[in-house]
């Protein structure tokens, strides 16, 4: 079967749509782009119920020596630089085409796989990061809400996904701030999607963990791409989303590559 453990499949699917959700009306709808004050409070939410969960004995963590923790400290700049990237792009951009730049990430990787590394690639593995590449390098000439910052976040992004440099260390202070005249800070609604969106990332981290240890990596991406594309196809239902013919051609061709992307991980080919 294709689609093994659908029980902690389905799961990570109503996790993930439901975090994306969350998160893009928090960023989008309220306007709260504040990236840095939003990723330090789900750290913030996350590291609790973690600790929670392992003095409950849900979860074993194993201590670090010194020496591991450092080792971890680039991953550690590099994700802070992901989610604030993706955030202000993700502030400005419909969930799929987000989606489809921040896949173009594979597009990079194979690179350096086929040319760094000298390591063999199927013509499958090519044709799918092409079509990737083709449809986040099309996507922003024919995207008919085109937003030239949020592109460029996205492409920030993208690049911090691939790549171990990025600094926000100077970025906190300011958004401290800035935050202080946000117009929904008293508001019910914003403090309960900030609740809902640390409880689901949580949650979503939790299952892609089980996921990942209970199953291959080719099942584990078929899950991932059909979370994608279901977030992707019910988005336009809740947010302010106008396409025309290229670039649902755009949108397709990207989920196209992916999903060949998906069949390449299955077969080993």
């Amino acid at each position: 079967m294709y689609l093994k453990r659908p029980a902690g499949g389905l799961a990570f699917c109503l996790f993930y749509l439901a975090s994306s959700f969350t998160n893009k009306y928090v960023l989008s709808v309220l306007q709260f782009t504040y990236p840095t004050l939003f990723q330090g409070w789900q750290t913030l939410v996350g590291g609790l119920l973690l600790h929670i969960s392992w003095k409950l004995g849900w979860v074993e963590i194993n201590l670090c020596s010194r020496s591991e923790i450092l080792s971890w400290l680039p991953a550690s700049v590099l994700f802070v630089g992901i989610i604030y990237a993706g955030s202000r792009a993700l502030s400005r951009l419909p969930i799929p085409m987000f989606l489809t730049v921040h896949n173009a990430a594979e597009v990079i990787t194979c690179g350096f796989q086929k040319f760094v590394q000298k390591e063999q690639t199927s013509h499958l593995k090519v044709c799918s990061v092409l079509f990737l590449l083709a449809a986040a390098v099309c996507l922003p000439l024919c995207d008919t809400q085109f937003d030239a910052n949020g592109y460029l976040w996205a492409l920030i992004h993208l690049i911090c996904v691939v790549i171990w440099t990025n600094s926000t260390s100077t970025m906190y202070s300011g958004d401290l701030f800035s935050a202080l005249d946000f117009p929904f800070l008293y508001f019910y609604r914003f403090h309960s999607s900030c609740c809902a969106s640390g409880l689901l990332g949580f949650f979503l981290m939790l299952h892609a963990v089980k996921l990942k240890s209970s199953t291959t990596s080719g099942q584990y991406a078929a899950w991932n791409f059909l979370a994608k594309v279901i977030t992707a196809s019910l988005s336009p239902l809740f947010f302010v989303m106008t396409a025309n013919v290229l670039t649902i051609s755009c949108l397709v061709i990207g989920g196209v590559g992916e999903a060949l992307l998906v069949y390449t991980e299955r077969t080993g080919t």
